[in-house]
């Protein structure tokens, strides 16, 4: 049991700690050098990660040392932009998720909610797929939406409001999308047998990929 609940508890603290630290940074007018490091440190993990994965590990391991190098020597500008940085991981996460989304939409392919519904259930009425499709509009919708709301406080507003937004109001946007799915599905979906979150990504998990 306790090696089943360790890894989430440390998933928790990732999605909660980092949030909070990043937005100490912003808000924070003396947290340069913490919060360029804070700001850079994902982005070398996930390459690091790619790096080490790729099939020339050697290479692109050595291509991530040159922009190590690279950053090193340009670190008192990161100090002081370092909350372009920031913007640039958040509304590029959006968009990824935006694309995601939106182009199973595409005449011809199969809605990515839908997917979900098939790897869950195993039947699926036409009002499912219907509701389905519309469920991944909606999730298009909003990620489009934390893009441009990201995009225009970040720009528009002080570095701090924006921080809000993107740091401490995503992660609980996005569950408020989750809880609102869940519930509007029961009222428009009430003959269908409804599963917890965790045994629905579950069953998604352990299903095999489908083409798009």
């Amino acid at each position: 049991m306790a090696r089943r609940i360790v890894p989430w508890l440390g998933i928790a603290a990732v999605l909660i700690g980092y949030p909070l630290l990043a937005h100490y940074t912003n808000e924070s007018g003396q947290s340069g050098n913490l919060g360029a490091l804070v700001a850079i440190a994902p982005v070398v993990l996930i390459a690091l990660v790619l790096a080490w994965r790729a099939p020339r590990r050697l290479i692109m391991l050595g291509v991530l040392l040159l922009a190590c190098v690279a950053l090193w020597a340009e670190w008192p500008a990161l100090e002081h932009h370092f909350g372009l940085v920031y913007w640039l991981q958040h509304v590029g996460m959006q968009l990824v998720l935006f694309m995601t989304f939106g182009r199973t939409l595409i005449a011809g392919r199969q809605p990515l909610c839908t997917r979900f519904a098939y790897a869950v259930h195993a039947q699926v009425t036409p009002q499912h797929e219907a509701y389905a499709r519309q469920v991944t509009l909606a999730w298009t919708l909003f990620f489009a939406a934390m893009a441009l709301t990201s995009t225009l406080l970040f720009f528009l507003a002080p570095l701090a409001t924006w921080s809000v937004f993107a740091n401490l109001l995503t992660l609980p946007l996005v569950a408020l999308m989750f809880i609102g799915e869940y519930w509007i599905r029961r009222w428009a979906l009430p003959e269908m047998r409804h599963m917890r979150i965790l045994d629905a990504l579950r069953a998604y998990r352990n299903t095999p990929a489908r083409p798009l």
